[in-house]
């Protein structure tokens, strides 16, 4: 199917942030319950490393692998997450999978590919999550459908040697980053630098209310 084909396909998906054929758009997915200075901090280190154009934010309405106990209301965490953040000019909050009304990663980079076949798209995460990649539903897809960057964070120094999407998929390990963005999957990148503490966990934990998360930086 030829390009024009693919965007008209989804031609009722209107684009949900910047979109232009050749862009470099980073991908990150998850709950955001609540987002904080350790989502900007992956943002960050792949827009300089990658040289991205910009990062979505994808809110989503209840991850799968998560309980619904404790998770805010999805219209909450989305405001959240655009009031204290959308403010950096290459990150945009989103809740494009409530629109598609997908519930998995695979479901949502198939329709996005299909829709916007000019865009380059990295998908984007944390170590932190990278060793129960393996519990996500048809994983293999998605390292063969996008370039994935694992970006570095603590307590989990250890994920890019005990995944086992490292290991089954070792030969596509890229180290140099140069077009990485550009790549044909399968192509995991590892970004390490300085490493943000900060996760949702902890600040729920905490039990803070509002206004009371945002002084929780210091810890970056």
């Amino acid at each position: 199917m030829n390009q024009t084909a693919e965007r008209s396909a989804f031609h009722w998906l209107r684009p949900p942030g910047p979109v232009a054929d050749g862009l470099k758009i980073g991908l990150l997915g998850g709950s955001f319950n609540p987002a904080h200075e350790g989502h900007l901090h992956v943002s960050e280190v792949a827009l300089k490393q990658l040289g991205l154009d910009y990062v979505w934010w994808l809110v989503a309405p209840q991850n799968p692998l998560k309980a619904i106990c404790g998770m805010a209301p999805l219209q909450e965490r989305l405001a959240y997450a655009a009031e204290k953040f959308e403010h950096h000019p290459r990150i945009v909050v989103m809740d494009i999978e409530r629109g598609l009304g997908t519930r998995y990663t695979i479901d949502t980079l198939r329709i996005l590919l299909r829709r916007f076949p000019g865009v380059h798209f990295v998908w984007l995460m944390g170590s932190d999550n990278l060793e129960g990649f393996r519990g996500w539903r048809r994983w293999p897809e998605i390292v063969r459908s996008v370039p994935i960057a694992v970006v570095m964070r603590p307590t989990s120094s250890l994920a890019p040697l005990r995944s086992k999407a490292m290991q089954r998929f070792a030969n596509a390990r890229v180290t140099d980053l140069r077009n990485f963005a550009v790549m044909p999957p399968p192509a995991i990148a590892v970004l390490d630098g300085h490493r943000c503490r900060q996760s949702a966990s902890a600040i729920r934990a905490r039990n803070l209310p509002g206004e009371a998360l945002v002084r929780l930086a210091a810890l970056c």
